[in-house]
């Protein structure tokens, strides 16, 4: 895993952020403050997460200490030794090929892929003046935060850093609450037909091996995520 330094390269921490902020904000309406809250949660995320992958390791410096005495011998200022995991857990193999980096792709292309089967399935109950209640949002309520999470963990089996793994319980949680707003905010809207709807179906996970309830219909707008 030696190799020559693989930092300060902030052209690729510019374009790699632009290309997955604009890749997701692609995938979701952004009409309401709340909209650009949950674009703007990812974004900081990635941004910090791509920062130390080719701006500043500074979790590498702020762990080299340790890092060296427990794995003597590896540079890790070079690009592959920031793969922590794999590392870590002693693949002797291109990190990129690695399990963890194998189980990064797949959440992060389940993550988008989730976020714009929804963002279809939104689009046409907008179009429809209902609630959506298909597709994704058949089992889950809020199927597009639940692929934000996903992909950010996605990039945390990946890259994992100080930064983003405190980030990350912070931002469910701003998930979460921008979530109970909007279903108040569908609850004043839809009326029992909403009601109906959230005690059928789970808010972010989905119940396994278990049929999915009534899927009610109602004019207006949706207004769920």
């Amino acid at each position: 895993m030696n190799g020559s330094p693989a930092y300060g390269l902030w052209g690729l921490v510019i374009i790699n952020s632009a290309v997955f902020i604009l890749f997701a904000a692609s995938f979701v309406r952004l009409r309401t403050s709340l909209d650009w809250r949950s674009l703007g949660a990812f974004s900081a995320f990635v941004v910090a997460l791509f920062t130390e992958m080719y701006g500043f390791p500074l979790t590498i410096y702020l762990l080299s200490g340790w890092l060296g005495r427990q794995f003597p011998g590896v540079d890790f200022l070079s690009h592959d030794a920031g793969h922590l995991l794999e590392t870590m857990f002693g693949w002797r193999v291109n990190p990129h090929f690695g399990p963890f980096h194998i189980l990064s792709d797949v959440l992060i292309f389940a993550g988008f892929w989730l976020l714009a089967t929804s963002w279809h399935v939104l689009h046409a109950a907008q179009r429809e003046h209902r609630l959506a209640t298909t597709g994704a949002y058949a089992h889950v309520r809020h199927p597009q935060y639940v692929a934000f999470v996903v992909i950010m963990f996605g990039f945390l089996m990946q890259w994992p850093t100080l930064v983003t793994l405190a980030m990350f319980p912070i931002l469910v949680w701003v998930y979460v609450r921008l979530a109970r707003r909007e279903e108040n905010a569908s609850r004043a809207e839809f009326g029992p037909a909403w009601d109906a709807y959230a005690r059928a179906v789970p808010a972010f996970i989905p119940r396994i091996g278990i049929a999915s309830g009534p899927k009610p219909h109602h004019p207006g707008a949706p207004s769920h995520d």
